[in-house]
């Protein structure tokens, strides 16, 4: 097994221990956002703000490759991120691999 694939099953279990089921991808981008935000919301996330949620984890993963950058968090608490350089366009299957690279490297 491919040293990449037995990291992913190992990240999938941890995920899978620590929430009793395994998340989809969306769901794993949710966690990291909430997880990003640093605290949970005083009524249920609107539609818009889970949104901001899946975006701020995905500023969050790509910084590790020199994407983005943090900038700081507005004025309620919000992080924000400025694009460093634009992703290169890729194929479905080199995106998936690349954000289960950074999620692998995010919980490691």
């Amino acid at each position: 097994m491919e040293d990449f694939e037995q990291k992913w099953l190992d990240t999938e279990n941890l995920l899978r221990e620590r929430f009793g089921k395994l998340p989809d991808m969306e769901g794993i981008l949710f966690l990291i956002g909430v997880n990003e935000l640093g605290r949970l919301p005083r009524k249920k996330f609107s539609k818009e703000q889970k949104q901001d949620l899946m975006h701020i984890a995905v500023c969050t993963l790509l910084s590790q490759h020199g994407f983005y950058e943090f900038t700081g968090r507005d004025a309620e608490g919000w992080p924000h991120f400025a694009e460093l350089e634009p992703v290169p366009v890729r194929g479905i299957m080199e995106q998936e691999r690349m954000l289960k690279e950074c999620v692998i490297h995010y919980f490691g």
